[in-house]
């Protein structure tokens, strides 16, 4: 395998960890599902708690899945998967070229 292909996959280890939790799997789909909601929104339609959402968000903003925009006193969020979706599909490009 090419070296570009090991950079290629070594830099999609922090996507494929943040993806890797059903719970922020989850949020991601609510997320596609509408185009910004509170943490509230969010926990109206979870079995977690508030702070454990926060949590999840956090992790999903830290890796570039989300984004934040603060509207007065509300923070919504809003789905940010470009640059995640363009590194997947630099990954399979390398795999189908180097490694078919």
């Amino acid at each position: 395998m090419g070296q570009k292909a090991i950079e290629v996959f070594r830099s999609c280890i922090p996507l494929f960890q943040t993806l890797s939790d059903p719970h922020r799997q989850d949020i991601i789909l609510l997320l596609a599902e509408h185009e910004a909601l509170t943490v509230n929104e969010i926990t109206e339609h979870s079995k977690l708690s508030r702070p454990a959402i926060s949590h999840h968000l956090k992790i999903l903003r830290d890796a570039g899945l989300v984004q934040v925009e603060q509207k007065g006193t509300q923070r919504y969020y809003i789905l940010s998967i470009e640059s995640a979706v363009q590194l997947l599909k630099e990954l399979i490009h390398s795999v189908e070229h180097e490694c078919l």
